[in-house]
């Protein structure tokens, strides 16, 4: 077909190919993602718990209510023989607790070697170790003695205060109360009979009262059995039959 006068565009014929095909690359496998997975969580025992759990996986060294000195550096071992039980807070808080118990500090004094997991011998016990613990046992007696003591003399003194308490208040009853008689048998005047006493007279009536009210207390009170003045009671005697008159070799005779 001939070109139009004033076309000048090329020719598509005559153009090259400038289009570069990207072909796609092959799938190869991928490679397998490794997720990390989260060690386990080891929840904190209370001292309570981990010795019962202790009891249970050792009893050769920590059964309940038993003592044994323990081998130096013996929270690995645990965590070697009984891994993801017990973490590192809960173990020490209870070692902490349970070697410095007076059971313990007792046995390790008495006691010549240490003992591992298994309750065989591991080591001796140091002497410098026993007589820290003999020191530290005296110290703990020494206050133990200063605090039952404090306590004895607290307790006295209280008993002491509670002995004169119960005193004046019994001398103030018996005070009113012979107030109160002598006001009940008085001829004095009001006025004349308070400055008899030394009472002012704005309080007589108050403890008049008063005096009133313990009287009839008294009164109400259940009265302590006196001695028996009547003397030891005799024994009533069973009744006694009298035996009939026999004779000499004969039958009874009856008696008149």
């Amino acid at each position: 077909m001939p070109r139009e006068c004033g076309d000048n565009r090329p020719s598509t014929a005559s153009l090259p190919n400038t289009v570069q095909e990207n072909p796609t690359p092959p799938l190869t496998n991928p490679e397998p993602v490794t997720l990390a997975v989260a060690p386990p969580v080891i929840a904190d025992l209370s001292p309570a718990a981990c010795a019962a759990r202790l009891a249970e996986l050792f009893p050769a060294v920590f059964a309940l209510g038993a003592f044994k000195p323990l081998k130096l550096r013996i929270q690995a071992d645990i965590q070697q023989h009984a891994p993801g039980i017990f973490t590192k807070k809960s173990l020490s808080i209870f070692l902490h607790r349970h070697t410095t118990s007076n059971g313990y500090l007792k046995a390790l004094i008495g006691a010549p070697q240490r003992s591992g997991l298994d309750g065989l011998p591991a080591g001796d016990v140091a002497d410098e170790h026993r007589q820290a613990v003999a020191a530290e046992l005296e110290r703990r007696r020494a206050i133990h003695e200063a605090r039952r003591a404090a306590e004895r003399d607290t307790q006295r003194t209280a008993n002491e205060a509670a002995r004169r308490a119960r005193e004046a208040d019994a001398e103030a009853r018996e005070h009113r109360a012979a107030l109160l008689r002598s006001f009940e048998t008085t001829t004095l005047t009001r006025k004349n009979f308070c400055a008899l006493k030394g009472v002012a007279e704005a309080e007589i009536d108050t403890l008049l009262v008063q005096a009133r009210v313990e009287r009839d207390q008294r009164a109400q009170a259940p009265q302590p059995a006196g001695p028996d003045l009547r003397g030891p009671q005799r024994r009533p005697r069973p009744p006694h039959s009298h035996p009939a008159h026999r004779g000499p070799g004969g039958p009874p005779k009856p008696t008149r």
